[in-house]
């Protein structure tokens, strides 16, 4: 374990900054060779900072909030604590950053102030999914891309298979392209190119993967342009949480139920668990220059503290020069083809 400065957004997230501070506080406990600069109002920051050992106050005096333009936000609020985090990065003050905060500007300051890996078309989000068949799958793009062309989708796969193997140590990720239809011909003019050139670039390719196959474990990574990708992963997300609200129903519904259900309690809780994003602590944004992770605006304090974890980790693996290696292949193909 080597010793490593995050940016942690003190702002970030619909109960920040409490869940933050709490959050940073189990990180550090956690890992003895973190340091946390926390970036936030004064009154926020600087208390906490002489309270807690390896945490720096970095005071900012704007704060970008959920509904605001990201683009606009970003270009005109430089004292954001969004803002000055991708700037400490990027000046090489820290060496990544984490925020719960709008994932919009988030993305925003990273392409803007961080800037893409040379190559890089789109940066991309990607997360780890659950399956039920006890591993685990990177889904990409979750939203940065609402529009793309065909070769983004094959360097997403190619970063995505970056990520797969760092984070989960899967040796040759299998990659699969999210489709209506499994067969090769399956899908509108888009995906049918997508499947073309993936086919063509993209090492162990495995075809299309439908929407049933998102938490199957079918293959390591699934790739799908970041409109697709956003709607699929909140649809997940809004069933899990559905399902888990009417089984709780079902069982305080009568006296019989509640006797089952103590029967059962400790299987729902092992498959909350699993649904729970809260030991991934949100998504990585590929292809920019540094680290960046963006937690979900619920983020408990149990999410922040992952989240920043996972920071730390992408760090040590020196995830972005990894992924600059794996662009600069590509873009190597390409031009002898």
């Amino acid at each position: 374990m080597a010793d490593v400065k995050i940016v942690v957004d003190a702002m970030g997230g619909d109960n920040a900054p409490g869940v933050v501070l709490d959050g940073t506080a189990q990180a550090l406990a956690a890992d003895p060779e973190l340091t946390v600069v926390l970036a936030g109002p004064q009154e926020v920051v600087e208390p906490f900072a002489r309270e807690h050992e390896r945490v720096i106050a970095q005071v900012t005096t704007e704060v970008i909030g959920m509904g605001e333009h990201p683009v606009n936000a970003v270009r005109h609020k430089k004292d954001s604590s969004i803002v000055v985090g991708c700037r400490l990065v990027r000046d090489g003050e820290a060496q990544g950053f984490f925020s719960a905060g709008s994932t919009g500007a988030c993305m925003a300051a990273a392409t803007l102030v961080i800037r893409q890996i040379k190559g890089v078309k789109r940066p991309a989000l990607a997360s780890v999914m659950p399956t039920g068949v006890g591993k685990h799958t990177i889904f990409t793009d979750l939203g940065a891309n609402a529009d793309c062309r065909p070769e983004y989708l094959v360097q997403f796969a190619r970063m995505g298979q970056i990520y797969s193997h760092l984070v989960l140590g899967i040796e040759n990720p299998t990659v699969g392209l999210l489709n209506i239809g499994s067969e090769d011909t399956k899908g509108n003019k888009f995906a049918q190119e997508c499947f073309g050139l993936m086919q063509e670039n993209v090492p162990n390719f495995q075809g299309n993967v439908e929407g049933n196959d998102l938490l199957s474990g079918k293959v390591d990574v699934i790739v799908t342009d970041g409109f697709t990708g956003n709607v699929a992963l909140k649809t997940i997300e809004g069933t899990a949480k559905t399902l888990l609200k009417a089984v709780k129903a079902e069982i305080m519904s009568s006296t019989r139920a509640k006797i089952g259900g103590a029967l059962v309690k400790p299987a729902l809780g092992k498959v909350a668990n699993m649904l729970s994003s809260d030991d991934y602590g949100g998504a990585q944004l590929l292809g920019v220059k540094g680290v960046c992770l963006i937690g979900h605006g619920s983020s408990t304090a149990t999410a922040i503290a992952s989240g920043i974890a996972a920071t730390a980790q992408a760090v040590r693996m020196d995830m972005p020069a990894r992924i600059a290696e794996a662009i600069q292949e590509i873009n190597g193909e390409e031009a002898r083809s």
